[in-house]
């Protein structure tokens, strides 16, 4: 009787058995580690327009809530320029943020650096970032209901907004332009006095703004004339019943600045 080694017979045996069993006898392999969180929209606003306590006041804001997401081991600052005024210089959203890279609640890249974030290059800027409805999500891993989203000619009223938190909320404070820096012209207020200003304005969102007003950036990047993601227009005031008005509440971007 031939007797075939014990060897020669296991590897005829995968043969028979295919390729298949034989990676499935493979040890499993751990599942990919996800990107902490390093970006996010606030869930909730703080509720008195565009006061936010200055830019301190948004940064604690901003912690606060990460710290509530079991991300506050990390620093947190808002991304809000301000303006020059009262002998103090202009301060740019970009410069308050670190040097990335960011991701979401769901460990999604939004961008791997600056130049990244603001298309600072042609063809970084044909590229774009990743800030889109489905991709600022907040702090909890929540998407910002944005234009078009349960519709209601009410929806534009702060009695309205603050007990439909399904309304449309699309705008972030950002008193920026688009590069990410802060707006020189001092006779035109783009930050609501620097984030401490709750005071109505001219109700005009695009010409003729006079008085209290904020840029403000769409998170949904849909609507208001170019829909960038954070430098749209200016609302027609700093109340929290003129954010309103014009689709906002009174949110903006957090960024992990290490």
């Amino acid at each position: 009787m031939t007797r075939v080694p014990l060897r020669v017979a296991g590897t005829a045996l995968l043969v028979l058995l295919g390729p298949g069993f034989a990676l499935s006898q493979q040890p499993a392999q751990p599942p990919a580690q996800q990107h902490p969180m390093t970006f996010f929209v606030t869930s909730h606003e703080i509720g008195k327009g565009g006061d936010l306590g200055g830019v301190a006041g948004a940064d604690a804001h901003c912690q606060q809530l990460a710290t509530a997401a079991g991300a506050g081991s990390r620093a947190w600052h808002a991304y809000l320029s301000t303006q020059p005024r009262d002998g103090q210089p202009a301060v740019n959203a970009r410069d308050r943020i670190g040097q990335g890279p960011w991701y979401n609640a769901k460990g999604d890249t939004i961008a791997k650096g600056l130049a990244d974030l603001h298309g600072d290059t042609i063809e970084l800027a044909r590229l774009g970032n990743n800030v889109t409805k489905l991709s600022a999500l907040t702090e909890k891993g929540e998407i910002v209901p944005g234009l078009n989203d349960n519709p209601d000619p009410k929806d534009r009223t702060w009695a309205y907004a603050s007990t439909h938190p399904n309304s449309n909320r699309h705008e972030m404070l950002t008193g920026s332009t688009t590069d990410g820096r802060a707006y020189m012209d001092v006779s035109v207020d783009r930050t609501c006095n620097n984030w401490t200003s709750s005071a109505e304005g001219s109700g005009q969102i695009r010409g003729n703004v006079t008085g209290a007003a904020a840029e403000v950036g769409l998170s949904d990047r849909n609507g208001g004339g170019n829909g960038s993601w954070n430098s749209a227009h200016p609302t027609g005031g700093c109340s929290q019943e003129s954010l309103t008005r014009s689709h906002g509440v009174g949110l903006f971007y957090c960024f992990a600045i290490n």
